[in-house]
């Protein structure tokens, strides 16, 4: 999948409704090859059945859920694009609440530090 393709799918996701499954809930400790590890402080997940970029189901921050949660239905506000990357990760949070494309920056730094990506908001 090329850059347009990947960005045309991410897009596509704005503003709708999405059910999420949640692989690493608040808390989860990611153990890296490199001896280190990566705590998330969100619940990061994904699409059921939708293929991202990296050909693995499309990913999803989680913002706004203050507690752990195995899948949550949230509406997409948000796309963090990633420069140096084969994919973009959608952001959704809860009907109704709403992130600035630097708040939203700020909650998943502690993964994308890692890459050259920028956010867009609806």
């Amino acid at each position: 999948m090329n850059q347009k393709e990947r960005r045309a799918l991410v897009e596509g996701y704005l503003g709708k409704t999405v059910q999420i499954g949640i692989d690493r809930p608040i808390g989860f400790v990611h153990e890296k090859k490199d001896g280190t590890s990566l705590t998330y402080p969100i619940n990061y997940g994904y699409i059921p059945g939708v293929l991202g970029g990296d050909g693995e189901e499309l990913d999803v921050y989680l913002l706004g859920v203050t507690s752990p949660v195995e899948s949550y239905t949230a509406r997409v506000i948000g796309i963090v694009f990633r420069r140096n990357d084969v994919e973009d990760k959608l952001v959704a949070a809860p009907e109704g609440m709403h992130f600035t494309a630097a708040e939203i920056a700020q909650a998943v730094h502690f993964q994308e530090r890692y890459y050259d990506s920028y956010v867009e908001t609806l």
